[in-house]
């Protein structure tokens, strides 16, 4: 399974941390995929390599997209056309679409998300213009998993592992971190 992580200047740090973290200790291989060169700024400060830059990778090289939120990093994610164009051919692959905090609103925004059930920060749930909002932790529905902000990442996390690698790999994960979730 290859997990691209899209990573814009802005990115909630703590949402980022914990996917890339879990994900790799699921033995995932997950590329980091920067929209500009050189470090990318979290929104607190935190400074991130990516491994590549988006105008290097193409959706046939990956089986799942992972958007991370934050502020503004949701909002360079969607304002960003290689990324929607990317989100788009993941989507018409009929690759895992997978999205935490506002970043949603990128999926959204990309037209991929019509008639499935999602979530987001409800502090931003109004730029869902498509979808339909669940106010839930983590949302599964078919090959489009969403989730709702920092507090929500090991959840979200532990769900992709399980997904990408099965219920026992999620289960060795979560316990060898003592996640309670």
């Amino acid at each position: 399974m290859k997990i691209m992580i899209l990573l814009a200047e802005g990115f909630e740090e703590v949402e980022f941390v914990t996917i890339v973290d879990i994900l790799r200790r699921a033995d995932l291989e997950v590329t980091v995929v920067g929209l500009k060169a050189g470090p990318i700024d979290g929104s607190h400060g935190v400074k991130i390599m990516p491994d590549t830059l988006v105008d290097k990778v193409t959706a046939d090289q990956f089986d799942a997209v992972v958007l991370p939120g934050g502020y503004p990093g949701f909002v360079n994610l969607g304002e960003d056309e290689r990324v929607l164009k990317l989100v788009r051919d993941m989507a018409s692959g009929d690759k895992y679409l997978t999205a935490i905090c506002g970043a949603p609103s990128v999926l959204s925004k990309a037209g991929v998300i019509e008639g499935k059930k999602v979530t987001i920060h409800p502090g931003v749930k109004d730029q869902l213009v498509t979808g339909s909002y669940v106010d839930q932790r983590v949302v599964v529905d078919g090959r489009v998993v969403t989730s709702q902000g920092p507090g929500t990442a090991m959840e979200f996390s532990l769900k992709l592992v399980e997904l990408f690698a099965g219920k026992a790999k999620m289960e060795e994960v979560r316990e060898d971190i003592l996640a309670v979730c």
